[in-house]
């Protein structure tokens, strides 16, 4: 069974208390049966807080990250752990991703659950359960794929040892990762080290070097010039590694960089990557740009850069009411902390639509949140702002990774509020 007949069966689910904002008289129907109902989520007796997914803005997403892709010679592995919905990794593969990026064996359990063939952990793994299931998955489908990150010599020499124990018999193919520079997160710091690891790796039989990878997002005060000599640095480690043989085993030749801040430096680099021994697989592993957001992606995406290539577009909306205007420079929203990410910014105000008449309009200037509770937004405001109890606020969000992780079930809904369907998440 694909991945198309396997998410399908979401809709055969059965909807009860587990799943917040969405209706209480919605009890007992299937996710496919509420979708079918096409109700509103103002008036469709959705409770708040909800949070709800632009259907315009994902599918103008997926469709602008594939156009670009296609256009710079880039295969696609979008980072899963962004949203861990597998809904949207079969819209991610239908828009013509090679496969789906994780960051550890649960994760890459979800995916292969639902038929996700190719997988690329970004991240070293040295426990011997998740490699002994990686392997068993390896084993029991020739058609499946997974490629892990590998930055020691004592980490090949304990997932070689579990793979052995595990009797695997298929190669796991490996890339080193290489470190973006002092003060980086995991990688090897020089290309001496990561020479060593290679040859650890090809003195293995259960492993196979089949590349090079690393996270230019780590660069200390990453900037243009600083980005791209560190993905130069990574693109000639392969052309070296290559040289030295160590990719003799490989059918091609990955390199991959992450890019969601800086995909348009990795478009550029990787199109001087020198002719190899095998072709390379230029990954980009981009996961944020599905949804974008109001804040921090926002301000770094790379089309604020080259603009001619298109623009992303915010596709959460976190809607609340107004529980409470005790002063009037403040109110209290029904949200907080359990609802909305908080860690690379607070949410902020982007509009407001009326309990009275349903009227939506733009917050006066001054509106802000000024701090998140457990479940209270804090809001501060001009007296003037005629917000009043019961008033739905629409806000805006900062970093899609821990706002998808706070919610269950997600509505999909067009512009006029109608909802279409419904993402499961599996954190």
């Amino acid at each position: 069974m694909g991945i198309d007949e396997k998410v399908a069966a979401l809709d055969r689910e059965r909807i009860d208390h587990r799943f917040k904002g969405l209706p209480p008289d919605a009890d007992g129907l299937t996710f496919g049966e509420l979708a079918a109902q096409r109700r509103n989520l103002f008036d469709g007796g959705f409770t708040t807080p909800v949070l709800a997914l632009s259907e315009e803005a994902l599918d103008h997403n997926l469709g602008l990250l594939e156009r670009y892709t296609a256009e710079h010679g880039l295969a696609f592995a979008p980072h899963g752990k962004t949203s861990m919905a597998p809904q949207l990794f079969a819209r991610q593969l239908a828009h013509g991703a090679w496969g789906i990026t994780v960051a550890a064996p649960h994760q890459a359990r979800v995916a292969r659950a639902f038929g996700v063939r190719r997988i690329f952990v970004a991240n070293e793994v040295v426990d011997a359960a998740g490699l002994r299931w990686i392997g068993g998955q390896l084993d029991a489908d020739p058609d499946v794929s997974f490629v892990c990150y590998v930055d020691s010599v004592r980490g090949v020499e304990l997932m070689d040892a579990a793979l052995r124990a595990a009797g695997t018999r298929r190669p796991l193919d490996v890339v080193v990762e290489l470190g973006a520079g002092e003060g980086a997160r995991t990688g090897v710091r020089t290309e001496a080290e990561g020479t060593a690891v290679a040859e650890a790796v090809t003195a293995v039989p259960t492993l196979r070097l089949v590349g090079v990878a690393g996270y230019e997002g780590e660069v200390p005060d990453p900037g243009p010039a600083s980005v791209r000599a560190w993905l130069r640095r990574l693109v000639g480690f392969a052309a070296d590694l290559d040289k030295a043989g160590h990719f003799a085993d490989a059918a091609e030749i990955v390199v991959s960089a992450g890019g969601s801040a800086w995909f348009d430096a990795v478009a550029d680099v990787f199109a001087e990557i020198p002719e190899l021994s095998s072709p390379a697989l230029k990954l980009l592993r981009s996961g944020a740009y599905l949804t974008h957001d109001d804040d921090h992606y926002r301000r770094l995406t790379p089309f604020n850069r080259v603009p001619a290539e298109g623009r992303l577009e915010p596709a959460f909306r976190l809607w609340a009411q107004v529980l409470s205007r005790p002063t009037p420079t403040q109110a209290f929203l029904n949200a907080g902390k359990r609802d909305a990410p908080y860690d690379l910014g607070l949410p902020h105000p982007v509009a407001v639509r009326s309990a009275r008449d349903g009227a939506v309009r733009d917050l006066e200037d001054g509106v802000a949140v000024a701090k998140l509770s457990d479940q209270h937004t804090w809001l501060s405001l001009p007296a003037s702002e005629p917000l009043e109890v019961g008033d739905w606020v629409a806000l805006g969000l900062s970093h899609p990774c821990t706002t998808f992780d706070k919610w269950r079930l997600i509505p999909v809904v067009r512009e006029d509020g109608t909802a279409t369907g419904y993402v499961h998440t599996f954190f």
